[in-house]
């Protein structure tokens, strides 16, 4: 794309955001890169971040899968409660509040769908409620046996991870009610035993709210970061809006092309979100 479309591009974006009456943001992996997150695209990406697992062998559809929390829970929590530390720890950039600011000027308001386990929506002082997590969240735990249909909060916590051997050293999070060795509240590969009952109320919200939107004819413009192709949920969901009418804003640097009618910015999140309010900002919006 030459830098005279994208500039075009960023103006129709600008423009799409100001005109909406609400907001519906959608946003993969690539949202939390410029956080500091690991880029997990493709194999070599994830054995980058996780080189004993690259020793082992073991791809993130491998390891992804709840089994290794019966078989090696050491390994599983060493995967996984790395991820919960390092999420823990890094902050949401400066585009979370770039677009929360855009969002709460909307008299229709706004939701937040997303494929991202980090809760960096809610840290960044998003609405939880408006918040729908369609692959789980890391800060819950549930039991892998589904001896109850129930989540907890992580938030008590902590895992010690040696990080050399990606393994959990010290004790490991149990289930209150049978004792089992408990799990991250995340939707794995083959994972039938998934407590979705905090998603599927949230997903009736934003059906909800979204269908009122668009039969009441308000304009709705979908802002998309950072999902790719690889695990379509989040690009389905926003095109699914644009098929009805929204105007679809896709914000990715290698996978921005869409449907006839999206605004394609092929740059980072925090980039495009940047230049996108330093539009609206010329424009005399309020930011």
């Amino acid at each position: 794309m030459t830098d005279e479309r994208l500039e075009e591009m960023i103006g129709q974006a600008a423009g799409a955001i100001q005109e909406a009456d609400a907001l519906l943001i959608t946003a993969g992996a690539g949202m939390g890169v410029d956080s500091g997150l690991p880029d997990f695209r493709g194999q070599d990406g994830f054995w980058r971040a996780y080189p004993p697992l690259a020793k082992l062998g073991l791809d993130f559809v491998e390891m992804a899968n709840p089994e290794w929390f019966k078989r090696d829970p050491a390994l599983a929590w060493g995967f996984y409660g790395h991820r919960l530390n390092l999420y823990r720890r890094t902050e949401p950039h400066a585009g979370f509040a770039l677009m929360k600011a855009w969002a709460e000027a909307k008299p229709e308001e706004w939701f937040v769908f997303t494929s991202n386990v980090d809760e960096h929506f809610q840290k960044a002082g998003f609405n939880a409620q408006r918040v729908l997590e369609c692959h789980g969240s890391i800060h819950r735990l549930q039991c892998p046996y589904y001896c109850e249909y129930a989540t907890w909060s992580a938030e008590d916590i902590e895992i010690v991870v040696d990080e050399e051997t990606l393994r959990a050293t010290g004790p490991l999070p149990t289930c209150p009610r049978c004792g089992n060795i408990a799990r991250p509240n995340l939707l794995m590969f083959n994972d039938p035993s998934w407590v979705s009952d905090r998603y599927d109320g949230r997903q009736k919200f934003l059906f909800g709210w979204s269908g009122r939107v668009v039969r009441q004819g308000s304009k709705l413009t979908v802002i998309e970061c950072g999902a790719g192709r690889a695990i379509p949920s989040v690009r389905n969901l926003s095109e699914k809006y644009a098929a009805i009418g929204a105007t679809l804003v896709r914000i990715n640097p290698r996978e921005s092309f869409g449907p006839p009618g999206t605004i394609s910015i092929p740059l980072s999140a925090l980039d495009a979100l940047t230049r996108i309010d330093d539009r609206i900002r010329a424009a005399g919006g309020a930011t």
